[in-house]
């Protein structure tokens, strides 16, 4: 026990006699670390040169930044809103129909003239026949009016002839007429004027036969006489009457003629007219029945449908044994051969932007730039011609900056651009030098 109370006050000792030295020790070492704290907080001029070092260059590189981007906004736009645009042609039937077959798949190349959908063409086919032998009819009749109108002039020229002779022949027997009534008359009045003196020669030998101054044979001579002279005067005036019945007669039947010839003046050209109008009227039936043949034609070959242009099929919908009708959309074919982009330039970017400037095209989906150049400006901003376009004349009204469509065209002979499609999004960036 005696032992191990010694060795414990050992033990004391020993720990007491190191905490006074360490004691010792940090009161020795207590000035040395304030002089290293100063130290410490004394600038260095080496790391204050290093840091005004590199201020300057931040500076100067945030200065040439400011002076890049100045000068790149002065030499360049560009807009993120654009996207490749291309002519999408859909493709409808023009007839109604069964489809027999389709000549295409969705995402399949075509090239112009390629057959994409056949139709039944029975019905139409008969329709053809049917409108194609109305026409050969209404030729056939045509043909057979036609040689009427030279018939009918030459008719027309006989009746002018043979009315024209008639009325010269009633002419010339009006005159004959007359002139026999002229000859009648000349001799009715010698005829009357022998009557008068045979007459007068009966009376006086009449008073000097009661006298008994002539003999009676004298006598009777001049009474046979006197009453052949009336006999005369009556034969006479019966032929004068005669001969004026012949002139009238004559000259009714040269009205007649005339009338006749005034008749076929008249009508002649009336019938050449109808013969011509009947000739017109088949005509125009012919033409009828050769355009129903050709519509009918026409509606057959709508039953086959080609590709108007080259370009990839898309948003097939028409299915072998499907009835379509007129109008329905059986596909579209997107012409991948003539794109441009469509890039939304806020109107304070066309400032400068002119057709002609050369333009690189960014393309996100293939990583890759093409050559392009402005096609044509804007002829409107999209919000007029959007389906409701805004009005700002009612309510509150805050200035938005517009955007407008720059059309783009990308330059011909570039590798790769057979893989651009239509929707694709790009960034263009056009050169205002």
């Amino acid at each position: 026990m005696a032992d191990q109370t010694q060795v414990q006050d050992g033990q004391e000792q020993k720990s007491d006699s190191s905490s006074q030295n360490s004691s010792g020790d940090q009161g020795e070492n207590q000035p040395q670390n304030n002089q290293e704290n100063k130290e410490k907080s004394s600038p260095d001029p080496a790391k204050k040169r290093r840091n005004l070092v590199l201020g300057i260059v931040v500076v100067v590189v945030l200065l040439v930044g400011a002076c890049l981007w100045w000068l790149h906004s002065r030499t360049y736009e560009t807009t993120d809103d654009a996207q490749i645009d291309g002519h999408l042609h859909p493709l409808s039937s023009r007839v109604d129909g069964t489809v027999l077959a389709v000549g295409a798949e969705d995402n399949q190349k075509v090239n112009a003239g390629d057959l994409l959908v056949q139709l039944d063409p029975k019905d139409y086919q008969v329709a053809l026949d049917q409108a194609q032998a109305s026409f050969e009819g209404a030729n056939a009749q045509t043909a057979t009016q036609r040689p009427n109108v030279p018939i009918t002039q030459s008719s027309n020229t006989n009746t002018f002839e043979t009315a024209n002779a008639s009325v010269a022949n009633a002419e010339a027997t009006v005159l004959a007429a007359q002139q026999d009534e002229k000859s009648t008359a000349a001799q009715l009045r010698q005829s009357q004027a022998n009557n008068e003196k045979a007459q007068t020669d009966l009376q006086r030998y009449t008073r000097l036969l009661q006298k008994q101054e002539v003999a009676q044979s004298d006598y009777d001579q001049y009474l046979t006489t006197a009453r052949a002279q009336a006999a005369s005067v009556d034969q006479q005036e019966a032929a004068l009457r005669s001969s004026t019945q012949k002139v009238a007669e004559a000259e009714a039947q040269l009205e007649q003629q005339q009338s006749r010839l005034r008749q076929a003046v008249r009508d002649a050209p009336r019938q050449l007219q109808i013969r011509k109008a009947t000739v017109e009227s088949q005509q125009a039936s012919a033409n009828s029945a050769k355009a129903q043949a050709e519509t009918a034609r026409l509606r057959l070959s709508y039953t086959r449908i080609y590709a108007p242009v080259s370009g990839i099929v898309t948003q097939r919908s028409a299915e072998v044994g499907e009835q379509i009708t007129t109008g329905q959309q059986l596909l579209v074919i997107v012409q991948v051969d003539n794109l441009w982009v469509t890039a939304n330039f806020r109107e304070t970017q066309l400032k400068k932007i002119r057709p002609g400037q050369k333009v690189r095209i960014e393309v996100d989906s293939l990583g890759r730039d093409f050559d392009g150049y402005v096609e044509a400006m804007p002829a409107a901003s999209g919000d007029r011609t959007s389906v409701l376009p805004p009005e700002n004349a009612t309510g509150n009204f805050v200035k938005i900056v517009q955007r407008l469509p720059v059309r783009i065209r990308f330059a011909a002979n570039q590798a790769g651009l057979d893989l651009l499609r239509p929707g694709m999004s790009v960034e263009p960036k056009v050169d205002l030098r």
